[in-house]
């Protein structure tokens, strides 16, 4: 009975110690961070004194940027359909971070197209007429004039056809050429013809020097 009284006891006084005891812990939780105090506690349960409270507070930010690159601008491919075209595909393109651009053009080889037509006329026996479409070509146009057998004009030949681009001469496809060619050899002659000037005056004074001196060799004077 004793024992009994003695167990009783000692379980009214630990009731009595530990309502009386409460947690001195205090945790806040603010972006991340995290602050704990603790002490004047016993272990074992936590009871929290009345009136106590709680709170958490979390705040989070994310910024993102993401830019990718826009597809590939691609060059369109220009292609001749036959051997037989005088004509030649050109394309570019441009591509920068947020814009592409492409573009291409067929250009035609004026040149190419001469050469062709010359060999159809040449084959069907229309020599002069293979000859005046080659001469469009400053070039052939020169080299005809440099040999001596002028380009056709007018269903002329030769000498008349020399005569007619020489009354004519802006109709030459060289004429930009020929201008400035004229221009140079006529300064080129004014600085000849000047040059010329020069040594005849120069011959004319050397001569009269020399007439001087012969004058005085052959003056007689009166015996006295």
């Amino acid at each position: 009975m004793n024992k009994i009284s003695l167990l009783l006891a000692l379980v009214i006084i630990f009731i009595g110690v530990t309502s009386k005891v409460h947690s001195a812990e205090t945790q806040t939780n603010v972006s991340g961070s995290n602050t704990s105090i603790e002490g004047g506690y016993t272990g074992g349960a936590t009871t929290y004194q009345s009136g106590s409270s709680s709170s958490t507070t979390t705040n989070s930010t994310s910024n993102s940027n993401i830019r990718s690159a826009p597809p590939t601008a691609s060059a369109p491919s220009y292609n001749s359909m036959t051997q037989d075209v005088c004509s030649t595909g050109a394309s570019a393109g441009v591509q920068t971070f947020g814009l592409g651009i492409t573009g291409g053009k067929h250009f035609i080889d004026k040149n190419c197209e001469r050469l062709k037509l010359s060999r159809i006329l040449n084959d069907f026996g229309m020599k002069v007429a293979a000859v005046a479409i080659l001469c469009q070509d400053e070039r052939v146009f020169e080299s005809m004039i440099q040999a001596g057998t002028p380009c056709p004009i007018d269903g002329k030949i030769g000498k008349e056809a020399k005569q007619l681009w020489g009354k004519y001469d802006h109709e030459r496809p060289d004429y930009t050429t020929y201008v400035k060619r004229m221009k140079d050899r006529e300064k080129a002659d004014i600085e000849a013809q000047k040059q010329m000037t020069k040594e005849l005056e120069a011959m004319d004074k050397a001569k009269i020097k020399e007439e001087a001196k012969d004058k005085k060799k052959i003056e007689w004077k009166d015996p006295k």
